[in-house]
């Protein structure tokens, strides 16, 4: 298990971990007072190339995004590595590019490898045995410690007892938390964090199959890190399109400056007033020099 990660939960139980796009958006999320953020596969798929998720995007796109958010912000960061793009030894290299590019752990999952989003429909699972397979291959691939997710969409095909079966033997295969994806009611969690003996992770996002649970009902059920996966994305979307659409209709922003975070909010969040004390200091030392 990752420490910063492991940390972050025993600071906070259970761990309220939200999505990311981009290395602004992380630091927005350490200022209101998250203790890890997440980068979502669908959040790199819609939000950095206006893509569906539907597995069109590649490693090295995720580590792009993986970079800026740790460069900014240095919370620990859980990466959605959807099936680990490959064969053992692609996911191999999976796991020592995330590591490299800073994040605390990943989560990959046992659908094929044209996967579709959690809480779509159509979805088709590996075997559990090459599911295994991909877990062992992340596992025995870290190179320090860095958190190793095991994420079954088994519910929606197989039913809760099978799903609680793959778990089983994903943690026999070394790994560290069970994500159990697409779980639709509250007696379901408490029966699955009751089966394994690993951190259970839950899924809340916005308009999927899992309802929106209270953090208090989470703890109750025996769930120790929830998910928040796009929505402050969504959020960001959905005022952005109010605000263009605004500015188009009515030939001017001034109606919606009220929604924008102003100029000191940004410089705030930046510490931009620091890097200007940093090039005054330079400039008039340069100048003192002359």
């Amino acid at each position: 298990m990752n420490k910063k990660l492991l940390n972050a939960m025993k600071s906070e139980q259970p761990l309220q971990v939200v999505g990311t796009i981009n290395a602004y958006s992380s630091l927005l999320a350490k200022k209101a007072g998250f203790k890890a953020i997440y980068l979502s596969g669908a959040g790199v798929a819609n939000y950095s190339f206006g893509l569906p998720d539907l597995a069109m995007t590649t490693l090295n796109d995720v580590c792009e995004d993986v970079r800026r958010i740790t460069y900014a912000c240095d919370l620990p960061l859980i990466v959605d590595a959807d099936t680990g793009w490959g064969n053992a030894f692609m996911i191999s290299r999976t796991i020592k590019e995330l590591q490299r590019a800073g994040a605390s752990g990943c989560h990959i999952e046992d659908q094929v490898s044209s996967k579709r989003c959690g809480h779509r429909p159509g979805k088709e699972l590996v075997s559990s045995s090459e599911m295994n397979e991909r877990i062992k291959a992340a596992v025995d691939s870290r190179v320090r410690d860095f958190s190793i997710i095991a994420r079954t969409d088994a519910l929606a095909t197989e039913g809760l007892e099978a799903t609680i079966e793959r778990a089983h033997s994903y943690i026999d295969s070394g790994a560290d938390i069970i994500f159990a994806e697409a779980l639709t009611d509250i007696e379901q969690y408490k029966i699955f964090t009751n089966s394994v003996d690993v951190p259970v992770l839950a899924n809340l996002t916005e308009f999927g199959m899992t309802p929106l649970f209270s953090v208090t009902e989470m703890r109750d059920a025996g769930v120790e890190i929830i998910l928040y996966p796009l929505s402050a994305a969504r959020a960001m979307a959905k005022a952005s399109a109010g605000v263009y659409q605004e500015i188009k209709k009515q030939g001017t922003q001034k109606n919606q400056t009220h929604n924008m975070q102003t100029r000191d909010e940004l410089y705030e969040t930046l510490n931009y007033k620091n890097y200007e004390e940093k090039i005054d200091r330079i400039l008039k030392e340069k100048k003192e020099l002359e």
